[in-house]
């Protein structure tokens, strides 16, 4: 018994502990998926607030490149008027004066010959006589000003009054500088103005004001971001190039694969992934481990309304979108999370213990209180049992008595009386005999004390029962004892309301294979009120005051609990039956 006692309290306390840690490791795991969420909406919105800074930013670089462009018109109307309308009579010397005295980086003069337009006169010796005629798209810009038309290209550009400017972009005749050109004729010469200037100005407004210092500033506000990239998904990764005349490798800013920001935690999807948020016009996300690093990296495509971004596809068209791509440490959310967790952890040991502490409370209660209730069980039973021996023994202490008495009664020849005395005898023993083959001990003892109590109220209560079997039955004796004794009870008392001769109750028990099934009838004059009134509510009772209406109730409940019902029928002579089925 203390074994089983001790297995039942293990298994008890391993429950409790699988069900803490199950509690705790879902926890986690919820925790987690929240801080995840959190760390990717976040990561979203900062993106959102960035991709708007960002925009707004280049575009106030575009317009600062646009004054410049602006301004090498106004350069080239000045050079117009400084020197000599044929460009035969202008020299090398003049145009190195006027390209110092106007601070540009270099003045050259595009004549117009038959089948082409070269740089005819230049400050800058290099591009002498260097023909145009394979730039594309500028020859085809030269030729519409030639003609005294607005240039007007599928291509990038700022298109003013007798003039064209293109993006900063790699020169051919040097491969390893930037310059932005303007090119301005309005018919007053017989050549094309073209100044320009390299990039150290449009490079130092954005160093102080423009993309690059956003991303600066970007980076190094944030905790978790490492790397912002403004892709050109057209060229990415490699960029374009073409062979110059002189046969060498020429890269073009328009078409660099990354024109803002830097590209250095790289990893191998990343291709796919920008081509796949390009083309499907929706973020793209993606974690994986690079370097030995956990990284989480966002693919946002963005659109602009004019195709005014200064960057091109393979072919030269200009783009109106390109893809931001974030870089962050994803490290960050596990530090957070376990940062978290140090600081639970405590309370998650205390909330343990406190489970455990009440399990063991209430497992002490409730061994406390079945050991009374199995020591109050006992005690019935033991006092039931030595009742129905002690009438066992009695009825064989006058089993002599009664053979004499017989005697007698034959020698004298009172067969009448004989008759009758043997009848009474055997009825006696009749009923003692059903009450010890009912097959269930305390069944037997609880029917046993009933009869005894019946006979002292002056009751008539008779018995019957068929099939019991204490191994088979399926409910607890327990809980079968509980069912009749409050059915026994409740009905003796209500015929203890009638005289003597009509104070009857009846008791019938039947075992099958697929139930088991009590009936208890009573005299009752009103057994159809009986049957409209809620008997089997707990509190109710018709009873008096010191009645607390909760024998039905129970009697209900335990039918419940077996799946079974328990139900009240009037029957037509004055009598009130309760039966209880329950399934096996």
């Amino acid at each position: 018994m203390q074994e089983m006692q001790r297995n039942i309290w293990l298994v008890a306390i391993s429950v409790i502990v699988v069900m803490v840690l199950v509690n705790n490791t879902a926890y986690y795991f919820l925790t987690k998926k929240t801080l995840e969420d959190s760390f990717e909406e976040e990561l979203l919105a900062h993106a959102e607030r960035l991709q708007i800074s960002l925009e707004q930013s280049r575009e106030g670089s575009e317009q600062f490149q646009n004054q410049i462009g602006r301004e090498l018109r106004t350069a080239s109307i000045a050079i117009q008027y400084a020197l000599d309308p044929d460009i035969e009579k202008v020299t090398t010397e003049q145009l190195m004066e006027l390209r110092d005295k106007l601070d540009l980086s270099h003045i050259t003069l595009l004549k117009k010959l038959p089948d082409d337009i070269v740089l005819y006169r230049s400050s800058n010796v290099n591009q002498l006589n260097t023909s145009t005629k394979s730039w594309v798209p500028w020859y085809e810009v030269f030729s519409q000003l030639f003609e005294h038309k607005n240039a007007s290209v599928d291509w990038l550009g700022q298109s003013l009054p007798n003039f064209w400017s293109g993006p900063f972009e790699v020169s051919t005749t040097d491969v390893d500088k930037l310059n932005k050109w303007g090119y301005y004729y309005d018919g007053a010469t017989n050549y094309i103005i073209d100044p320009y200037v390299d990039y150290e100005q449009q490079q130092e407004y954005e160093s102080a004001t423009g993309v690059h210092r956003m991303i600066e500033n970007s980076v190094e506000s944030s905790d978790s971001l490492l790397e912002i990239a403004f892709i050109n998904p057209e060229t990415f990764p490699d960029g374009e190039t073409t062979i110059n005349p002189e046969g060498l490798e020429q890269g073009h800013k328009v078409q660099e694969p990354i024109f803002y920001g830097s590209y250095t935690i790289k990893s191998e999807r990343d291709t796919e992934l920008v081509r796949q948020a390009y083309f499907s016009k929706e973020m793209v996300t993606l974690r994986e481990n690079i370097d030995g690093k956990e990284m989480f990296k966002m693919y946002i495509p963005t659109f602009v309304n004019e195709k005014g971004i200064n960057i091109t596809d393979r072919d030269g068209q200009p783009m109106n979108s390109y893809v931001l791509m974030l870089t962050s440490d994803y490290h960050i959310i596990q530090e957070k999370l376990d940062s978290q967790f140090l600081n639970l952890g405590v309370i998650i040991i205390i909330v343990t213990a406190f489970s455990l502490l009440i399990a063991i409370v209430a497992m002490r209660y409730y061994r406390q209180s079945r050991d009374k209730v199995v020591k109050v069980t006992q005690e019935t039973y033991v006092e039931e049992i030595n009742q129905m021996f002690q009438s066992i023994r009695a009825q064989r202490h006058d089993f002599l008595n009664h053979v004499q008495t017989i005697h007698s009664l034959a020698e004298l020849g009172k067969s009448q009386e004989l008759i009758g005395y043997t009848k009474e005898l055997t009825g006696d023993i009749r009923m003692m005999n059903d009450i010890i083959n009912i097959g269930n001990p305390a069944i037997a003892a609880l029917v046993r004390s009933k009869i005894s109590q019946a006979e002292s109220y002056k009751i008539g209560f008779s018995c019957s029962f068929t099939g019991l079997n204490m191994q088979e039955m399926g409910v607890k004796t327990l809980d079968v004892n509980r069912m009749l004794g409050n059915l026994i009870d409740n009905a003796f008392d209500e015929v203890l309301k009638y005289p003597e001769d009509r104070r009857q109750v009846t008791l019938v028990g039947n075992q099958t294979v697929d139930a088991l099934e009590f009936t208890v009838t009573n005299t009752c004059d009103d057994a159809e009120g009986a049957v409209a009134r809620p008997i089997f509510e707990a509190g109710y009772s018709t009873k008096q005051q010191d009645h607390q209406g909760l024998g039905l109730s129970i009697v209900k409940s335990i039918a419940k609990q077996y799946k079974g019902d328990v139900y009240v029928t009037a029957e037509p002579a004055g009598k009130l039956t309760f039966i209880v089925k329950m399934p096996l």
